[in-house]
């Protein structure tokens, strides 16, 4: 059985085989590739205008590149996403959408279906060595027969080989290093308002824009050995993020801050310079871009678009999913347009906020939230995420809602876009075979109690906290948890 073609995707791509730009075809010297991963990493640098961040070097390659503002990953978590972006399939169509899925409650990890492969044994296959240069984990969801990467540096490669090198930087990932450089002022940050604008939440903001600050950085090292080694004018870099911001209705979300990533390429004499693409685009096009560029036809047709010859350019949705987090039961899907998202929450029964071990001890923000909202502090917008349960459906009018607080789901008004909305998504959902959710999994997991803790232990979970949060650049203050 071969994976099946989405209809609407292989009319796109049939659509633009005529538009496919001569900048676009394959040189004679196939391209070196650069692929640098952010961690739990969405919008949070200045050259998508986020106030008090400095990224010079990201930003550069924006300028000698293109830069997408309509770019979403496929799960709001690093291994479903991961697993996704490297065979170029959606997680759930390949069985990889469990997050930690290491033996634990009967989720065990499975060789891929179809016999598919991921792209970077496609690129070995065809003369690239490809390494994994970063210290961090690769994290997918399934098992291969040969390692994924073959090496740890470009410079174990044979002479003029083509190399496909990936960089994970692990430094937006929670714990958040400060920044002794160019320390951020909270003055300087904007919080979004469904967080509550306390001093403790803006330097907790304002400490992963460092972290990102520092990532950016070592994003210029990188960029600067390309150009020592004389590699830069035949690579192509592309900067993308795994999934969204790690706080809370960020990460592990379906909402834009969990989805919402950045995707910025390079390729010198290939593609327009500082060029903004709006499409709706989404990670697991990378996968199908990343063939293309090296001339490669994979075994069957991909779930993504080449981003290079704009066949995104007439892309309506973009579709999500999140299932399993760690031990934390919940099940979500989305589809979203420029102008609207619609979220099928299919364990409504569930609190957005129920235990989950990473977030309780990783979010001094949660801690706050919790606190508040015990005490009846939170505005309506805030306190709605803090709710025991949740809406089946929530629709957002993304123009006039941009942080996705108005749910438009049972307003009578919008019933045509809601209906458009989930029929696209059902026959999204049939494409890439969703299981869904069964009884078992709807019961497992770990405990469903809401409120997780008492008012007394959250307020001394947000004191341990405090100190952490406002520790000083350099400081050997440890993390509370």
């Amino acid at each position: 059985m071969k994976p099946k073609i989405f209809s609407k995707i292989l009319l796109f791509s049939l659509a633009a085989i005529s538009g496919i730009s001569c900048k676009t075809k394959i040189p004679d010297t196939k391209p070196n590739i650069v692929w640098i991963m952010l961690e739990d990493w969405g919008y949070q640098l200045s050259c998508y205008g986020e106030k008090g961040i400095e990224t010079p070097n990201i930003d550069k390659v924006s300028s000698e590149g293109v830069r997408f503002t309509n770019s979403f990953s496929t799960a709001p978590v690093c291994s479903p996403s991961r697993s996704a972006m490297i065979t170029g399939f959606h997680q759930n169509y390949i069985g990889g959408n469990q997050h930690r899925t290491d033996n634990k409650e009967g989720f065990n990890k499975e060789v891929l279906p179809y016999d598919i492969k991921p792209i970077t044994h496609l690129l070995e296959d065809n003369g690239y060595f490809t390494c994994f240069m970063a210290q961090r984990k690769t994290d997918l969801n399934f098992l291969l027969d040969r390692a994924v990467y073959q090496g740890k540096d470009w410079s174990e490669r044979e002479a003029d080989q083509p190399f496909f090198a990936q960089l994970t930087f692990a430094g937006t990932h929670r714990k958040w290093k400060r920044d002794s450089v160019r320390p951020i002022s909270i003055e300087d940050v904007e919080l979004p308002p469904y967080y509550p604008q306390t001093d403790l939440a803006k330097r907790d903001w304002a400490n992963g824009l460092e972290a990102a600050q520092i990532v950016d950085r070592e994003v210029g090292k990188v960029l600067n050995r390309l150009e020592e080694e004389g590699l830069a004018d035949n690579t192509i870099v592309i900067i993308i993020g795994d999934n969204g911001r790690c706080m809370p209705r960020g990460k592990q979300f379906l909402y834009d801050g969990g989805i919402k990533v950045p995707i910025i390429i390079r390729w010198p004499g290939k593609i327009k310079a500082g060029e903004v693409r709006d499409d709706m685009v989404s990670t697991i096009d990378i996968s199908k871009t990343i063939l293309d560029a090296a001339g490669i036809e994979p075994p069957h047709p991909l779930h993504g678009l080449n981003l290079f010859d704009k066949s995104t350019k007439n892309r309506k949705y973009i579709f999500a999913a999140r299932d399993k987090m760690d031990q934390t039961h919940d099940a979500m899907r989305a589809i979203r347009s420029k102008e609207y998202k619609l979220i099928h929450n299919l364990m409504p029964e569930r609190a957005w906020c129920q235990y989950n071990r990473y977030k309780e001890d990783s979010y001094p923000v949660l801690a706050l939230l919790n606190v508040m909202n015990l005490k009846g502090e939170l505005s309506p917008e805030q306190s709605q995420f803090m709710a025991s349960s949740k809406p089946e459906f929530e629709l957002y009018d993304l123009h006039n809602d941009p942080d996705e607080l108005n749910n438009l789901a049972n307003n009578s008004d919008y019933e045509e876009i809601k209906a458009e909305l989930l029929k696209e998504l059902n026959i999204w959902r049939e494409d890439i075979q969703d299981k869904g959710v069964s009884e078992e999994f709807r019961t497992g997991g770990w405990s469903e109690d809401y409120p997780t803790r008492s008012l007394e232990e959250w307020e001394e979970r947000l004191e341990l906290w405090n100190d952490w949060v406002f520790r000083e650049p350099g400081s050997n203050i440890k993390r509370p948890f």
